[in-house]
């Protein structure tokens, strides 16, 4: 049994979560209200992350500096240089 992993080893709270993203944990609520942020586990009334989702996450939400560029000029405002 010493080799043996806590099951919830690879999840993280709200808090914890928040903490990490420097966030306030009210934040992951409403993201999770309105079916946004990265994906959770409800064990009960607890709310869990799991790391490996959230970094899928994180990643999916990286946007190329052209891409903001771009979208700034076609709603004519300027971007610093």
């Amino acid at each position: 049994m010493s080799n043996s992993h806590p099951i919830l080893e690879e999840f993280l709270t709200k808090e914890e979560l928040a903490d990490e993203l420097g966030l306030n944990p009210r934040t992951l609520d409403r993201w999770g209200a309105l079916g946004m942020g990265p994906p959770r586990t409800h064990i009960g009334r607890k709310i869990l992350y799991r790391r490996a989702s959230v970094q899928r996450w994180l990643t999916a939400q990286e946007h190329r500096g052209h891409d903001a560029d771009e979208n700034s000029r076609k709603c004519g405002r300027r971007t610093a240089a």
